[in-house]
């Protein structure tokens, strides 16, 4: 099948509520085109460098998602478009994005990490460090960006049990942070967790976005 039946397929099965982000690293212009031409807007990029590239070449009705590992020094050149950040692990990061940010007169979108799983190649915060950079925002007057959730990825593993736990530790990491800093806030409401290969076990455990790539464009072809 191609990307539009692989699309198709794709919504037919998850509930209306979830945004599919595809993701599109490592992909041309033209399978970036495929997916748009099939009405689909939501694409995720890893690296900024890749991301800058192809952003002026695409259509400017694409909503950019920045999925990968985040460096201060990077933001500036993604925060003129991102739609929504799904990878802040520090207070650094909040403090950047809002400065970027506010030159740009935009309010940009962003989901804390969390690390959820075993693999320690995985980034993202633990519990303690949510609730320091909570803290801090909820303190702090950064006008500019605006938390709406958490994103975590689940161990590489066939041990579906293990999978459902770790995604379900994050789900109870959102309703506690809801609870404590968000409770009046309605835009305070995704949890960014679920791939290819577990997005049906996420969804489960109340996933509002998947990061899909190899359903969707096929099997990753990296450069030698």
């Amino acid at each position: 099948m191609g990307v539009k039946e692989n699309l198709q397929k794709l919504k037919e099965e998850i509930p209306s509520n979830v945004t599919i982000v595809a993701v599109s690293k490592t992909k041309s212009i033209d399978e970036i085109m495929q997916a748009y031409d099939a009405e689909h807007r939501d694409f995720g990029e890893n690296y900024v460098q890749e991301l800058r590239a192809k952003q002026p070449l695409l259509p400017p009705d694409i909503r950019w998602h920045y999925i990968g590992t985040l460096q201060t020094k990077q933001i500036k050149y993604i925060t003129p478009f991102i739609h929504l950040i799904h990878s802040v692990t520090s207070i650094k990061h909040l403090e950047e994005i809002n400065k970027r940010a506010k030159q740009n007169d935009r309010i940009i979108p962003v989901l804390i990490e969390l690390h959820i799983a075993d693999e320690t190649t995985k980034s993202g915060v633990d519990e303690d460090e949510l609730w320091e950079i909570l803290d801090f925002y909820s303190k702090n007057q950064l006008p500019n960006v605006e938390i709406q959730g958490l994103m975590g990825m689940a161990t590489l593993t066939d041990d579906q049990d293990k999978i459902r736990n770790e995604f379900k530790k994050l789900k109870i990491l959102f309703d506690k942070s809801k609870e404590k800093y968000f409770y009046d806030k309605s835009n305070f409401k995704h949890i960014s967790m679920g791939m290819s290969g577990d997005y049906k076990l996420a969804i489960e455990q109340g996933s509002t976005i998947i990061r899909i790539g190899t359903l969707i464009f096929g099997e990753r072809e990296y450069k030698k």
